[in-house]
């Protein structure tokens, strides 16, 4: 590794440690020549998500963008950025888990809609809304119906 201060090709790591989840290592390490220390980041280069969309057209597969999209949902929730941020972690995992480098776009919606159903039905509700694009008040009453049937004892 060179040195950001005096080019030279010689460094020592002087500390370890891993961060964001184990994906990636911080490593200290200060130059053989000059002494000068700085900071290196070290992560797996994982290959690219792509999101086939209704249209046909491609897009790489956006943490941020399902993000925002929860946190839209979530608005006046009690639902914490924690939460929000650890599902769509477990969607991406997920997603990756299942081998392909291609993905519908109906099948992210349809795990963020299954996540957020576990976390807050409103938000759910509002969601969905959205993502199916009800057509008229007795298709989004459907939707609620589902709702209740799957957790009946919520609702008494």
């Amino acid at each position: 590794m060179r040195c950001p201060s005096c080019q030279y090709n010689g460094t020592k790591v002087v500390d370890s440690r891993p961060v964001d989840e184990n994906k990636s290592i911080r490593r200290r390490r200060e130059c053989e020549q000059c002494g000068f220390r700085f900071t290196t980041f070290e992560k797996v280069e994982e290959t690219p998500l792509i999101v086939v969309k209704k249209d046909g057209s491609r897009e790489e597969f956006s943490r941020e963008k399902v993000l925002r999209g929860l946190i839209r949902a979530c608005e006046k929730r009690p639902v914490t950025l924690e939460q929000l941020e650890e599902i769509v972690f477990t969607i991406e995992k997920e997603l990756r888990r299942m081998g392909n480098s291609e993905i519908k776009s109906e099948q992210v919606g349809e795990k963020v809609m299954d996540k957020l159903a576990a976390v807050d039905e409103v938000a759910y509700v509002r969601f969905a809304s959205v993502y199916r694009q009800f057509k008229d008040i007795n298709v989004f009453m459907e939707e609620v119906k589902e709702i209740l049937k799957r957790n009946p004892s919520s609702h008494d």
